[in-house]
């Protein structure tokens, strides 16, 4: 499915089926790598069918886009630079691709926005974070998936060290006026969300 989105959507970008196969494979390799438990395909699948959601909403669907697949090109759990980096593949790509600078900073801003997810003037940058943040308000099975795939990205650490580290991170959210900036993902996953964050709170403090 993935490649289908991607391949129709540089399609409209580039008449070079070689270029466009080569970025694929690229965003392919990068997402399987051993270490992602996570942030994988997965989730980009799990990220387009949120945003699919809400197309109707969305104003530049194909920037948006073309944030779901770089916005997590590079992951690396030891380093601080993951969105910039990622946000800067972004900007390489679409600019190869002659698209306007004023869009192609508006991905960049999308990307880079992942990091804290704090609210947007632009909805469509809203709409995106929500989407990404979208696992947070599933049902709990869900939920403990993801939240044990995220301690695998994050072996290298001790117990002592990562869950000191974990809940700060999930406190951030739960104390955020809304974790989720639009009407429809705050009405839809919110209160799950902030449950589903406390218990593993309560978990990681036992």
């Amino acid at each position: 499915m993935l490649k289908d989105i991607f391949v129709s959507l540089l399609s409209k970008y580039s008449e070079d089926p070689e270029y466009i196969n080569s970025l694929w494979n690229e965003i392919f390799k990068n997402h399987n790598k051993r270490n992602r438990y996570y942030h994988n395909l997965t989730h980009l699948e799990n990220l387009y069918k949120n945003l699919a959601s809400v197309k109707a909403n969305i104003k530049d669907w194909d920037i948006t886009i073309f944030a779901l697949f770089y916005h997590d090109y590079i992951y690396n759990v030891l380093k601080q630079d993951n969105e910039e980096r990622s946000a800067q593949q972004a900007v390489d790509i679409t600019s190869s691709l002659s698209i306007d600078t004023g869009k192609v900073n508006i991905c960049k801003e999308m990307i880079l926005a992942t990091k804290g997810h704090q609210i947007s003037e632009n909805d469509d940058i809203n709409y995106f974070t929500d989407a990404d943040l979208s696992i947070l308000g599933s049902n709990w099975n869900d939920y403990e998936t993801y939240y044990k795939n995220v301690r695998k990205e994050y072996k290298y650490y001790p117990d002592f060290m990562y869950n000191k580290g974990r809940i700060k991170v999930l406190k951030h959210f739960i104390n955020m006026n809304r974790i989720f900036k639009t009407d429809y993902f705050y009405t839809k996953f919110e209160k799950q969300a902030k449950n589903n964050l406390q218990q593993e709170i309560n978990l990681l403090s036992k």
